[in-house]
């Protein structure tokens, strides 16, 4: 368990000023709901004396920080293998597999990203989720970037939710597309099954921006390029499905298989064969929290959708595009 310790002056400036408000100022390596926490178990005093969050400065206090950094998970660590394509001091960045769990829930209890990190960096463990900031779909393949310490994690947490992480993905979806366009729906839990997620009315969704854009078009599919600018819960997943053009494989929102007419006996057996969400997270830019230098990082296409866009090539190759 490791024990932090600060001390500093509340700026003259303060004055007037919560104490949390401030607190959250001066210490910007902790999230103000910590901070919070810590002044109301005593971590955080005022002139050597508590005081409450609510507490209104004067300026010119003594603030002095003593507290320890409980362990935050308490899942077991696992030797699983783990692609980093990126790590330093602060984060680590990793190509995910598809059908690897993030984080361990009903189902899942062991066997996830978040095992593997433990065992990784057990140092990890005194972070909140060992350090995950945001998470792919068990099923979806790519870069997922993981904080490695308190300070860097609440940065890109902050960073996540001013969309100032830029995430793209590439996606193959049914029915061909014309042309690119944006989706801005708000999304929420689905009203009778809570393993889904929908595009719901302003009141009961959270707002939810996609971008997409057309890369390459079969007879009866579309290979799409997605970028996000929210980051809610199955986003891409329910925004395509919601303009009509689901992704191949999608158990949630696919709608079942589809079989293009005059197809392939090669393509019939991919999309067949093909029991996940075609989709991956290719590429992950932000600043660095610590250093600020720009971190840009591309993964490839995964084996499984390379195979498949090759069979829809072959497939239009041998059909034609098809009229509509």
């Amino acid at each position: 368990m490791t024990i932090i310790r600060h001390e500093a002056i509340v700026p003259l400036a303060a004055a007037g000023r919560r104490f949390d408000q401030t607190l959250a100022e001066m210490f910007p390596d902790y999230s103000r709901s910590r901070l919070t926490a810590w002044v109301k178990d005593g971590s955080i005093t005022l002139d050597g004396a508590t005081a409450v969050p609510r507490h209104l400065l004067r300026g010119g206090e003594r603030v002095q920080l003593e507290a320890e950094l409980e362990t935050e998970v308490v899942s077991a660590p696992e030797d699983i293998a783990l692609d980093i394509v990126h790590e330093d001091e602060h984060l680590l960045v990793m190509n995910k597999p598809a059908g690897l769990v993030v984080h361990p829930g009903a189902g899942n209890p062991a066997g996830t990203v978040l095992n593997a990190l433990l065992h990784h960096d057990p140092r990890l463990a005194e972070l909140p989720r060992g350090g995950i900031v945001h998470r792919l779909d068990k099923d979806t393949s790519g870069l997922m970037v993981v904080a490695k310490t308190l300070a860097t994690h609440t940065a890109l947490v902050s960073m996540l939710s001013r969309h100032a992480v830029e995430r793209q993905y590439e996606a193959i979806v049914l029915g061909p597309l014309i042309a690119g366009g944006t989706v801005d729906a708000p999304i929420g839990r689905h009203m009778t099954d809570r393993l889904r997620q929908a595009v719901r009315d302003e009141e009961d969704g959270k707002h939810a921006i996609t971008h997409y854009r057309l890369r390459e078009r079969f007879r009866a599919h579309t290979l799409v390029q997605c970028n996000l600018e929210t980051g809610r819960t199955h986003q891409i997943r329910v925004h395509m499905a919601h303009i009509g053009h689901p992704l191949i494989g999608d158990p949630l929102y696919g709608g079942g298989l589809k079989l293009p007419k005059r197809a392939t006996p090669e393509l019939t057996t991919a999309l067949r064969g093909f029991r996940r969400q075609a989709l991956h997270a290719e590429r992950l830019a932000f600043e660095h929290p610590a250093t600020g230098a720009t971190l840009a990082f591309q993964a490839e296409r995964p084996a499984d959708m390379d195979a498949l866009i090759s069979t829809l090539r072959a497939d239009l190759a041998v059909n034609g595009p098809d009229e509509y």
